[in-house]
């Protein structure tokens, strides 16, 4: 596999840098009362290896049975996992989204899983939808036809929401939960401005006792920590959930600035991002170049090759003083 699936936004070897616009996580966090949580974790002993109390807080949140959630130890953890579970089930082939995060593709790769595009809805295969999608932010085309279309049965049909708390119309967890039989996969961190404490959840439809079971077997002991369990377990309190909401107004203002800034600066914006992030490309012929010279001023943005767009950067969302510092860096260029 292309080193190129293996990058990520942050921290690199030379640090973090001190504007990060590479990552996608919430610039108002971290969230305070979620912070707290971590702070009075429980480290001296080992959770819970069902995580009872924690399924049932998940469960009551999404309104399904404590036992249709799945723990996991990240969102990239599960994904291998599931694609495991794909590949013992007797699934042969995988549909990815035209642009999408590249561990879905690796995960497929590493099991032996042939990637067919986005047109073989219809297929027997694991399927992969992200709501809004990543890179670009939009609507994942792939939501807008499964409603209407009847699945072969041993299909496997998954949802990334890691960005459906950063939408920033709010409309992302109705249309979600609308997609009843489709699994969904849940990565909080993102939206509460903490991604260096890494947990995740599936959400699974009705009726999957048996893969449930084989998932949970495929799992290590123990995936979450003190600290990801006093994650999840704030995530659902209805202040922290106000917290994510009242960030997305501010996101949504400083969005509309950065868009402006971007464009001022001469760069194409790809439109239709509905999230905390969108992509624009670059009006320079080697970005590669360009990116080390930004990186070398402190300032870091996403380099959008790996997702299938050259030439294109992804850009989080970040305050105004971020913003300046980006054109500063980049009038230097």
């Amino acid at each position: 596999m292309d080193d190129g699936f293996l990058m990520h936004g942050g921290a690199d070897a030379q640090g973090v840098a001190a504007w990060d616009f590479s990552t996608n996580a919430n610039a108002c966090g971290p969230c305070p009362e979620a912070v707290q949580a971590l702070q009075a974790a429980d480290r001296r002993h080992y959770p819970d290896p069902a995580y009872t109390d924690l399924r049932a807080l998940l469960g009551a949140w999404h309104g399904v049975a404590p036992q249709q959630v799945l723990i996991a130890a990240s969102a990239s953890e599960l994904i291998q996992r599931i694609t495991q579970y794909a590949w013992r089930s007797g699934l042969r082939q995988v549909v990815l989204p035209q642009y999408s995060y590249g561990d879905y593709a690796r995960a497929a790769q590493a099991w032996g899983l042939e990637a067919v595009g986005a047109a073989s809805a219809d297929l027997a295969a694991l399927h992969w939808a992200c709501q809004p999608s990543s890179p670009l932010g939009r609507m994942d085309a792939a939501l807008e036809c499964w409603p209407q279309q009847v699945w072969p049965a041993a299909s496997l049909r998954v949802i990334d929401c890691a960005y459906v708390p950063l939408r920033l119309d709010g409309r992302g967890l109705p249309q979600v939960r609308s997609l009843a039989q489709a699994w969904q996969l849940w990565t909080p961190n993102k939206a509460l401005g903490l991604t260096g404490v890494r947990a995740a959840y599936a959400i699974a439809p009705p009726g999957q006792a048996p893969a449930l079971a084989a998932l949970g077997q495929l799992a290590p002991s123990w995936p979450l920590g003190a600290d990801g369990v006093a994650l999840l377990t704030a995530w659902v309190q209805p202040s922290v959930q106000q917290w994510v909401a009242d960030c997305r107004a501010v996101l949504a203002d400083w969005k509309a600035q950065q868009i402006a800034l971007c464009q001022d600066l001469g760069w194409e914006v790809l439109p239709g991002s509905l999230a905390n992030y969108f992509c624009a490309r670059l009006p320079v012929a080697d970005v590669t170049a360009a990116l080390q010279n930004l990186r070398c001023q402190g300032v870091k943005l996403r380099d959008c090759a790996s997702f299938g767009l050259p030439g294109c950067v992804r850009l989080g969302v970040l305050a105004p003083p971020a913003q300046q510092a980006l054109r500063q860096a980049w009038l230097a260029v």
